[in-house]
C-alpha cells in the first residue's frame, strides 16, 4: 500500500499492522482488574451469607433477595449504560460507573437493616452495570486485529480470579463479618482511577464521532503505523437499540439474546447451588468451598487453551467444541458414583465451559458496528443477567421438589446443549476488521 493509498482508510484497517505494545499491556491490566471486581461483587456475599442472615435477622429467602439484588439492579443498568457508552465514550463510562459503584458499596456496608441493604445493592448494581457492559467491547476496540481473540480471552480469566478472591475474602475477612467484605468491595472501586490513567479512549469511537485528531493520537500511542490516515466508519446513529433489530442484524440479535440466556442459565444454575448439591452428595460445607476453589482454578487453563486455539481455528469452531465438551463434563458430573468422579466431571465442566465463555465474551462483542457495539453488548449482558436472576430460583424449586442431584444436573446440562445449537448460525469473526 502506498502513502497516497493510505490517506483514507476504514478505521479497522489501522489495527491490521499494529503491534502489541506496552500500552496494550497497561490497558489489559486495568480492564482485567475491573473484570475481577465485577466477578467479586457478584459472588462475595455468597460465601458470608450465613453471617449476613444472622446479623440482619433474616431467613434464607431474605438472604436470597440480598444476594440477587445486585443482578436485579444491573438488568436495567446495562440497558442504560450500553447506549450511554456509545454516545459519551467508553472511557468516561468505565470510570464513572466503577467509581459510583465504590461509593454506593461503601454506603451499603453501613446499612441498618435488610431493606436498606437491598436498596443499596440494587443501586450498586445499576452503577456497576456500566463497566460490566463495556469492559470487553472497550478492550476489543484497542487491540491489533491478529491479537484480538487471544488477548480478549485472557481478559476473561478475571472471572475465576474474582471467584477465588471472593472465597479468599470469606476466609480472611469472614470472622469480621459481612461488613468487612463489603468495605473491601468499596475500596476496589478506586480502581476507576487506574482505568482512566492507563486506558485511552477507543479510536473507533473517536473516529465515529468525527474526532479524527484524537483518534490518530491514540493510534500513535498504540503503535499503529497507519495512524496518520483519515479514517472512515460505518455511518449509523449511535446507541439506538431499535437498530439492533433492523436488516441483517435482527437475526443475529435474536439468536445472540437467546444464547446468552441459555448459556448463563446453565452456568449460574450450577454455581449458585454447587455447595448445596455437593452436600447432598455427602461433602461438608468446608469441603464444598474447597471444591468450588479447585473448580475456579480449573477454569484458568480452560481460558488459556481457548485463547491459543481461537486465533488458529476461529471463534465458532472453538466455541462449539468447548460447549459440547462442557455438556459431556456435565453429564459425567451428574452421573458420577464416586467422589473422584464428581471432581473429574466438574473439572471437565469447569475447564471447557469457562474456556467457551472466554471465546464468547470476545465473539459476542464483534457482531456489531462501533455505533451499536456498546448497545448490542448491553442487551447481551441483560439477557445473561435475567438468567442469573431466574436460574437460582428455578434450580432451588427443583431441589425443593426433591428432584435430586442427578436430574437437576441433567436439566442444567441441557441448557449447554441448547447453547451449542444456537451458536451454529452465527457468523465467524476471527481475523475480520471491526466496523
Amino acid at each position: 500500500m502506498t502513502a497516497i493509498d493510505a490517506r483514507i482508510l476504514p478505521i479497522g484497517a489501522a489495527f491490521d499492522r499494529m503491534p502489541f505494545t506496552r500500552r496494550h499491556v497497561l490497558a489489559a491490566l486495568a480492564l482485567f482488574i475491573a473484570f475481577v471486581i465485577e466477578s467479586w461483587e457478584q459472588l462475595a456475599l455468597v460465601y458470608v451469607s450465613g453471617d449476613l442472615g444472622t446479623r440482619l435477622g433474616i431467613d434464607e429467602a431474605g438472604v436470597g433477595v440480598v444476594l440477587s439484588a445486585v443482578a436485579l439492579g444491573m438488568i436495567p443498568g446495562v440497558l442504560v449504560w450500553g447506549p450511554v457508552a456509545d454516545r459519551i465514550g467508553r472511557r468516561p463510562t468505565a470510570f464513572w460507573s466503577l467509581l459510583a459503584y465504590g461509593v454506593i458499596a461503601l454506603a451499603s456496608a453501613f446499612a441498618p437493616n435488610a431493606t436498606v441493604l437491598v436498596a443499596l445493592r440494587v443501586a450498586s448494581g445499576l452503577a456497576l452495570a456500566g463497566v460490566y457492559t463495556i469492559t470487553f467491547p472497550y478492550f476489543l476496540e484497542l487491540l491489533p486485529t491478529r491479537h484480538r481473540g487471544r488477548a480478549a480471552v485472557y481478559l476473561s480469566i478475571g472471572w475465576p480470579i474474582g471467584i477465588l478472591a471472593a472465597i479468599g475474602a470469606s476466609v480472611s475477612l469472614g470472622h469480621l463479618g459481612w461488613h468487612a467484605v463489603v468495605i473491601a468491595s468499596a475500596v476496589a472501586g478506586l480502581w476507576a482511577f487506574a482505568v482512566r490513567a492507563w486506558v485511552p479512549e477507543s479510536p473507533y469511537w473517536l473516529a465515529a464521532r468525527g474526532r479524527q485528531e484524537e483518534a490518530r493520537a491514540v493510534l500513535r500511542t498504540l503503535g499503529s503505523p497507519d495512524a496518520g490516515a483519515t479514517f472512515t466508519v460505518a455511518s449509523r446513529r449511535a446507541g439506538r437499540p431499535l437498530d439492533l433489530f433492523k436488516g441483517g442484524l435482527a437475526r443475529i440479535t435474536v439468536v445472540m439474546l437467546v444464547l446468552n440466556f441459555t448459556f448463563n442459565w446453565g452456568y449460574w444454575g450450577l454455581q449458585t447451588w454447587l455447595p448445596v448439591l455437593l452436600q447432598e452428595r455427602g461433602l461438608t460445607l468446608s469441603a464444598s468451598l474447597g471444591f468450588a476453589a479447585l473448580s475456579a482454578l480449573m477454569m484458568i487453563p480452560g481460558y488459556v487453551s481457548a485463547s491459543l486455539l481461537t486465533g488458529r481455528f476461529g471463534r465458532k469452531r472453538v466455541f462449539l467444541t468447548y460447549v459440547v465438551a462442557a455438556a459431556l463434563g456435565g453429564l459425567w458430573f451428574a452421573t458420577a458414583e464416586s467422589t473422584v468422579g464428581l471432581y473429574l466431571g466438574n473439572f471437565v465442566l469447569a475447564f471447557f465451559s469457562l474456556g467457551a465463555w472466554g471465546v464468547w465474551n470476545t465473539w459476542n462483542g464483534e457482531f456489531y458496528p462501533t455505533a451499536l457495539r456498546g448497545t448490542g453488548y448491553s442487551w447481551a449482558t441483560a439477557a445473561q443477567l435475567v438468567a442469573t436472576t431466574v436460574a437460582p430460583s428455578a434450580v432451588g424449586a427443583l431441589l425443593a421438589h426433591a428432584t435430586g442431584f442427578t436430574p437437576t444436573l441433567l436439566i442444567i446440562t441441557a441448557f449447554m446443549v441448547a447453547t451449542a445449537l444456537l451458536a451454529v448460525p452465527l457468523p465467524e469473526t476471527e481475523g475480520r476488521e471491526l466496523e
